[in-house]
């Protein structure tokens, strides 16, 4: 009888944590719907500039590259599952097929490049702004992939990334200021 006791001990010591780790997962995919309705469309690229990459780096600062994961991935879900956190006017299913499709399939694999680089870099604003600056890379080349199959070669770069760079030099460098903050932040709570 004392094991079982142990077991349950242990369960019970378990749940809080558990219970934080999920706050700060669904938390994580709420600051990204949040940012994502932070959108401004521009007349000659199909996509919206929005705050959301800026969440992207936040969650990976503050969550790391695993549980960052999970927290793009339930943003993901509630999305596709229909509920109203994409940029305005994109929800749904439809959403993976629109020309945002690919840079939302492509916060995942940012995520987890910047939260993964965070963790084995040293940690200053000029490693976390690389570190941000790869996630983009990665993110950026899922983006202009699906462009690929919507818009003719010789504007990709144009129409994909061009209109995005000062305004994701500005929310790498903001991120880069608040990932020590985020960080603790997590930790305390966690």
């Amino acid at each position: 009888m004392p094991a079982i006791q142990q077991i349950q001990e242990k369960n019970y010591a378990l749940a809080p944590s558990m219970a934080r780790t999920g706050a700060a997962i669904i938390g994580g995919s709420l600051l990204i719907a949040l940012l994502a309705q932070v959108s401004m469309r521009l007349p000659f690229t199909p996509v919206p500039v929005t705050l959301q990459t800026l969440g992207i780096y936040l969650v990976a600062a503050a969550l790391g590259p695993r549980k960052g994961a999970l927290a793009v991935m339930a943003y993901l879900t509630e999305g596709f599952a229909g509920l109203p956190v994409f940029t305005p006017g994109n929800y749904g299913f439809a959403a993976l097929l629109s020309p945002t499709g690919g840079y939302l399939l492509g916060f995942l694999p940012a995520v987890m490049i910047s939260g993964y680089m965070l963790e084995k870099l040293p940690k200053s604003r000029l490693m976390a702004a690389a570190a941000f600056l790869c996630g983009a890379a990665a993110l950026y080349a899922c983006g202009v992939l699906r462009l690929a199959g919507l818009l003719p070669s010789n504007i990709l770069f144009a129409a994909g990334v061009l209109p995005f760079a000062v305004g994701e030099i500005f929310k790498i460098t903001l991120a880069a200021t608040l990932a020590k903050t985020a960080g603790k932040i997590t930790r305390r709570l966690a």
